[in-house]
């Protein structure tokens, strides 16, 4: 189970809610009105949680588990202790990322721009969004509708952030175009000088980096990572 202090689990859910979040088949001990609670590993888990097998290497674990329901393989159906619901699935990873999902949805921020922000007049904010205290939105930036900006975050003069994004705390954007539904974990820094020189006798020659930082839809850039923008061409993730 989640710890409390961090996670406050949705539901619960009975297994026909389960199983038609995961896209999986219910099989095995008939789970009656059971509900189920949370998310768990195989060798946590309690009569209320869900777990998954996805690689036989713990195939022993799932025949001491006490999970309430496992998501595993048709194949390794006979191998679960009896009395567990079973969700059958071709892809157990999967369909248990959807389930974990279910119990932990991400909440939508609560609209509006907090005291102590900093947005220029020119930038766009679109509804929904959310800007936390300390941030600074630039000049000409266009922040999409529903997107959350952390607290500490430098968004630069004409930066574009799609719909749905997350940019965690201390991030700095510059030159960048993002897609939307990204997610930018805390301390990242986008579109900064990517360091370019043209070395000679004479001395290094600084070479103006005039490129931008492109980013797609549906990116996940993980904490304190760093991307430069190119010198002629842009960066693409």
């Amino acid at each position: 189970m989640t710890d409390p202090r961090f996670y406050r689990p949705a539901g619960p859910f009975g297994l026909g809610e389960l199983a038609a979040a995961a896209g999986a088949e219910p099989a095995g001990a008939p789970a009656g009105d059971r509900l189920f609670r949370d998310v768990a590993a195989l060798d946590t888990a309690g009569a209320e949680d869900v777990s998954f097998l996805d690689n036989n290497a713990y195939r022993d674990a799932l025949a001491a588990s006490g999970a309430g329901c496992c998501i595993l393989r048709p194949a390794m159906a006979d191998r679960a202790p009896e009395g567990m619901a079973l969700l059958l699935s071709d892809d157990p990873y999967r369909a248990y990322a959807r389930i974990a999902a279910l119990f932990h949805p991400v909440s939508a921020p609560e609209p509006g721009i907090a005291e102590g922000a900093v947005v220029d007049a020119t930038a766009v904010v679109g509804p929904g969004a959310r800007i936390d205290a300390g941030a600074v939105i630039e000049a000409g930036a266009e922040i999409g509708a529903r997107c959350h900006i952390g607290p500490g975050v430098h968004v630069g003069p004409g930066v574009v952030l799609g719909a749905d994004g997350r940019v965690g705390h201390g991030t700095t954007i510059a030159f960048a175009v993002i897609g939307e539904r990204a997610i930018i974990h805390p301390g990242v820094h986008i579109g900064q000088d990517g360091f370019g020189f043209a070395m000679g006798a004479e001395g290094h020659l600084k070479v103006p980096q005039l490129g931008r930082v492109l980013i797609g839809d549906d990116v996940e850039i993980g904490a304190g990572s760093t991307i430069d923008r190119g010198s002629v061409r842009d960066t693409e993730v």
